[in-house]
């Protein structure tokens, strides 16, 4: 156990920060994500199959529209997302506002023009699905009469896209069994035969543990369907729906993660971790590893990988096997089917290889270093598909190298110097205090691997931070629209903060 002195300002903050987490073992695990304007704008269409929970979210849109019309991330211009959210909550004031709504629509049509132009801007691409929903929703609004006059060249197209799609796809192959149950609306009305309707919802009532796909199931397919309306009542927070529901592995992995990597295991906390470790375990299918939730049907190479990763951290053996599942020639795969690899995946993918106890020299981790090698960009640093923000996966990787490939990142450490802010945080956007955590693990551990960093940086990065460790945080994750979840942010800023006070003041002993 860590005895730490208490005469000093960075003692005690470090002390508060292993308080902090240690009530956050005792919180995580329902899977907490913020509310999102896309899937609260798809409750509110459901006025003939709950009305109260469709008066709900129409109130919450009201109360959430931005300055310049839109809907989405206030904080962050993310023009996916803004077309998206903006779309579909058009359409649900349109169906079943007020006539007060006609000035709220307007507004949002008019930045609809602005948003589409600036599509090109965004660094990671697509919202999830947006190639498919976009022409979906647009179709719609089109028949509504609410779309904006002038640009609808990429609708054209991205609408012909779809059709064409549509046209060959084999009837009912959208089923829980395959990723697209997650965004199951983009069949519209026009696509119900590619859904496999006996094989689509969840044991927990949802469609693809997604409020909006389940929405849309409501809507358009089973109005009276008991265990939708239920997933969706639970789902409902301050009147808004999250855009996934729930993480329970994704929360408890990522947060067990952030605490193993400060090196600062008490035994308090490791009492505290048993049965989110158990929980993990229990998830674990030999094999096929895990997903984002202990009951979703569907398992993925990134819940996969961080998994065995944690697993092995705390002494815990699953087996190898279930990593190895989504290994390709070239990469490891999140989904079966996927379009284009997750960076990120890799990265923990990286890890799990690591704590497996592979040398760097073994050829699946040469694998991934050479896969990570061609994904990295001039200045230095990774874009990935699951987050807005390249520090997310720069910084992971940092961490998973240090000591063990070094010459992988080193690049990635000078341009973390170079982009940070004059005040001592990071942000690819705006200054957050997730971007910023993500650098001070980063710096840290790079530390703790026996190289030089900048003391300078570290402490205005660890000040700037220890002003803004509690929530709300800045969506910067990547669903059909911006979110964030918010007790994996909150393990990532407490970790951050005590390994900088290692570094800052190192007069701990164990």
């Amino acid at each position: 156990m860590t005895i730490l002195q208490k005469n000093n300002t960075y003692d005690l903050l470090t002390t508060s920060n292993f308080q902090q987490f240690h009530n956050l073992l005792k919180t995580i695990g329902p899977g907490i994500t913020t509310p999102t304007a896309y899937d609260t704008a798809w409750a509110a269409r459901l006025h003939a199959v709950t009305p109260h929970l469709a008066q709900s979210a129409l109130n919450w849109l009201r109360a959430h529209q931005l300055g310049d019309g839109s809907w989405g991330t206030d904080e962050v211009v993310y023009h996916h997302e803004r077309v998206i959210c903006t779309l579909i909550a058009m359409i649900a004031l349109a169906e079943n506002g007020c006539p007060e709504d006609t000035l709220r629509i307007q507004r949002a049509a008019d930045s609809l023009d602005y948003h589409l132009i600036h599509l090109v801007n965004d660094t990671a691409g697509e919202t999830i699905a947006f190639e498919m929903l976009f022409p979906t929703l647009m179709a719609q609004a089109k028949r509504l009469g609410i779309v904006p006059r002038g640009r609808t060249t990429l609708f054209s197209i991205m609408h012909q896209t779809r059709a064409d799609k549509l046209a060959r796809s084999p009837g009912k192959m959208i089923s829980r069994h395959v990723t697209m149950s997650f965004s199951a609306e983009l069949a519209g009305e026009d696509g119900l035969h590619l859904l496999d309707i006996p094989n689509l919802q969840e044991v927990n009532g949802s469609i693809g543990y997604s409020p909006s796909a389940t929405a849309y199931f409501l809507l358009h397919i089973d109005p009276h369907n008991i265990g939708a309306k239920q997933y969706l009542q639970r789902a409902f927070v301050d009147g808004g729906l999250p855009n996934v529901a729930t993480i329970d592995i994704f929360e408890r992995a990522w947060s067990l993660w952030n605490l193993a990597v400060t090196g600062y295991i008490r035994e308090e906390m490791l009492f505290d971790a048993q049965p989110h470790l158990d929980y993990l375990e229990q998830a674990w299918t030999p094999g096929k590893g895990t997903g984002t939730a202990i009951d979703w049907t569907l398992k993925d190479g990134d819940g996969t990988s961080m998994v065995y990763e944690v697993l092995q951290r705390y002494g815990r053996s699953p087996d190898l096997d279930g990593v190895l599942h989504y290994e390709t020639d070239t990469h490891f795969r999140t989904f079966q089917l996927e379009s284009n690899a997750s960076v990120s995946t890799n990265v923990h993918a990286f890890g799990a290889l690591r704590y497996a106890g592979l040398p760097a020299s073994h050829p699946t981790v040469q694998k991934v270093s050479s896969f990570l090698q061609k994904q990295q960009t001039d200045p230095g640093y990774w874009i990935d598909k699951w987050h807005t923000s390249p520090y997310y996966p720069t910084a992971h990787l940092i961490i998973n190298s240090a000591g063990y490939h070094d010459n992988l990142v080193t690049e990635a450490i000078n341009w973390i110097y170079q982009t940070q802010k004059p005040d001592g945080s990071w942000g690819y956007y705006v200054s957050t205090a997730e971007e910023t955590a993500y650098c001070l693990q980063a710096l840290s551990i790079w530390q703790a691997a026996g190289h030089q960093i900048s003391q300078t940086a570290l402490y205005k990065g660890a000040n700037w931070l220890s002003r803004h460790v509690h929530p709300p945080y800045t969506p910067l994750w990547i669903g059909k629209c911006l979110y964030s979840p918010t007790l994996v942010v909150q393990s990532t800023v407490i970790s951050a903060l005590i390994l900088a006070g290692k570094i800052i003041n190192p007069t701990s002993t164990n």
